[in-house]
């Protein structure tokens, strides 16, 4: 349960944490008389930001006369304070626009929802592709491209493909692959595509004359096609450079580092709740290298199918109003494209 505060201090709150976002400048209480309707006076604002900064909510940078949000104080924001419809009719029409781009993979909403969050907001965003794992296979197929090179090629339930050219040490014939592509699709087709273990590569190995090394050869890329499925998607990496956070050097670094950290930064958007929006605040992510950082997540769900995971990453001045509406908006779009069977 978030700590309950009385109207005027979450008014107070709130008009804080909406300046800082604006301006990256401490807020006074001067400007909060003088920028919002608070009705009240100044000496009343500077005893409510002093009952709040005793409470944890606000923080007082070195000297100054102003207060910034701690990161209780954007917690709160977020949870109890924050406008979900902070959307223009112009970035609507922008959203609808980019979703309707041709897809071929439902895979390439989350690249196309990727880009459009990072044009909107001016954050960068990073994606991984679904986790297709529990998604079915549907069809596999492998094409004799040379007498040593083989395309293995796997379709899923949702419609997502994923390929791989395989090279051997010796030739392999037309007739062998034929028998390949048989005995793969009555062993996986109808299956969850999850990592191929010991008792398939028996079966395998038991049903064909095809020499050891071929098979295992084949077992190993398909694993890796499989391992493969949280491919990262980074979008406006440039984006952060203009911000005042962003000109100490030792954060630059670390929000570099951030993103060359593809791990870490699978590990942050898988660990959200599927289809909600996840925010993470500083020190809340347990990650030493984001105590500087926020990070929005969503994992966006269709008929029970991933379709990938899109985070927001900026400094905890993030604008979250506008980051959670535009997801918000964008999740919206997609289901209801989804249903009316646009892709």
């Amino acid at each position: 349960m978030p700590e309950s505060l009385d109207a005027r201090k979450r008014k107070i709150l709130q008009a804080i944490v909406e300046e800082y976002i604006e301006t990256a400048e401490p807020v006074s209480s001067g400007s909060l008389v003088k920028n919002n309707d608070l009705r009240c006076s100044s000496a009343t604002i500077r005893n409510e930001m002093a009952d709040l900064e005793k409470s944890g909510f606000l923080e007082q940078p070195h000297t100054s006369s102003g207060r910034v949000p701690s990161e209780k104080g954007y917690r709160y924001y977020v949870d109890e304070l924050l406008r979900e419809d902070d959307l223009s009719r112009r970035e609507m029409e922008l959203i609808k626009q980019r979703l309707e781009t041709k897809v071929n993979e439902l895979e390439d909403l989350t690249r196309i929802a990727t880009t459009t969050l990072s044009e909107i907001t001016h954050y960068t965003t990073i994606a991984i592709g679904p986790n297709v794992n529990k998604h079915t296979i549907i069809d596999i197929k492998f094409v004799l491209l040379g007498t040593r090179v083989l395309m293995a090629v796997i379709l899923t339930d949702s419609g997502i493909i994923r390929e791989s050219i395989i090279k051997f040490d010796e030739d392999i014939s037309q007739e062998q692959v034929s028998d390949l592509t048989v005995i793969f699709k009555n062993k996986l087709v109808g299956k969850p595509l999850e990592k191929l273990e010991g008792p398939i590569e028996e079966y395998i190995m038991a049903e064909m004359k095809t020499g050891i090394n071929i098979i295992q050869k084949i077992i190993n890329e398909i694993n890796k096609i499989i391992e493969e499925s949280n491919r990262v998607y980074l979008e406006g990496t440039n984006k952060v450079v203009d911000m005042p956070e962003f000109k100490k050097v030792d954060i630059a670094k670390d929000f570099l580092n951030v993103l060359d950290a593809k791990d870490l930064v699978a590990d942050i958007l898988n660990a959200g709740v599927a289809s909600d929006i996840n925010v993470y605040i500083g020190s809340e992510s347990d990650k030493e290298e984001l105590k500087n950082f926020s990070i929005v997540t969503f994992n966006h769900i269709l008929e029970d199918k991933d379709i990938g995971t899109i985070g927001i990453i900026g400094p905890k001045r993030m604008d979250y109003s506008k980051v959670i509406s535009v997801m918000k908006y964008i999740s919206k779009k997609i289901n209801e494209d989804f249903k009316k069977g646009k892709f």
